[in-house]
């Protein structure tokens, strides 16, 4: 895609998704696709539930990952119900939870049970290398899948794709990635080709771009950066993945709606560009 035709994508389809924000009676966009736009709770850190679903309201996202100060863990059947109410207020479904770090066999416990009570058959989780034992007994155990997500260079535990298929091959199926397209590139790889390789595991995504194939790449809007995105939306259509696409904007995150609109817009437009 030539640069004068991703700017024009970039600029016109985040003014659409802006436009979308001020006709409160449009019913959610249907994408046309077996993958679902979605946006990962991390992007809120510094939100709380109501300003996070206004903004997911704002770009036309209705399906969200949750993150745990959202709802902890700890959380009461009452507070589950009361969470999901203010979400469906919203027309927001709640798809999956975490990432949640786990370094015992308690944690993992405690991540297993949170997600049966919230209602969703999806964990992403870091677990440390010594449990992923106890994690094959875990999702035999609930049927749940779980998704490890991948950090890059940024640290040792699964640094990329490849990293988490070593660990999970000989493990259950049900066992794979959340394949963080940024951070895989960041850590070297290919995550258009690791879509395909791994796309039996991947059953995750969180995207956004980067600066550089290095650790010094920047992640920022998914339009920017050297990710070729409408090959990774043609990847996801030869592969049939079913699951979300959840942008994780993890730049200006005091701030983020600007950054949040133009990375859904241009994946919305690129989604269109593509078919």
């Amino acid at each position: 895609m030539s640069k004068t035709l991703r700017l024009f994508l970039l600029l016109v389809c985040a003014h659409t998704t802006i436009l979308f924000a001020n006709e409160p009676e449009k019913t959610q966009r249907d994408d046309g696709e077996l993958f679902k736009v979605a946006i990962a709770g991390y992007t809120f850190v510094n939100f709380n539930l109501d300003e996070t679903l206004k903004m997911m309201q704002e770009v036309d996202v209705h399906y969200l990952c949750i993150k745990d100060f959202h709802l902890p863990l700890n959380s009461t059947d009452e507070e589950i119900a009361a969470f999901h109410a203010k979400l469906a207020k919203y027309d927001v479904t709640g798809y999956a939870v975490g990432p949640i770090y786990m370094k015992t066999k308690e944690e993992v416990d405690k991540a297993f049970d949170y997600a049966k009570r919230v209602g969703v058959k999806l964990i992403v989780g870091v677990p440390n290398h010594e449990l992923l034992p106890y994690v094959d007994k875990k999702v035999k155990e609930y049927d749940f899948k779980y998704a490890i997500h991948l950090h890059g260079p940024d640290i040792e535990l699964y640094p990329h794709a490849a990293d988490i298929y070593e660990h999970v091959k000989d493990l259950d199926p049900r066992i794979g990635m959340c394949l963080d397209i940024g951070h895989d590139a960041r850590a070297g790889h290919d995550p258009i080709a690791d879509l395909k390789k791994y796309s039996d595991r991947v059953f995750d995504i969180h995207m956004k771009n980067t600066t550089a194939a290095t650790k010094a790449g920047k992640t920022g809007e998914i339009g920017r950066g050297i990710i070729d995105i409408p090959a990774f939306v043609r990847m996801l259509r030869e592969v049939k993945y079913s699951g979300a696409c959840s942008l994780e904007y993890e730049r200006n995150m005091k701030a983020p709606l600007a950054g949040i609109a133009e990375s859904i817009g241009y994946f919305r437009g690129v989604i269109d560009a593509t078919k």
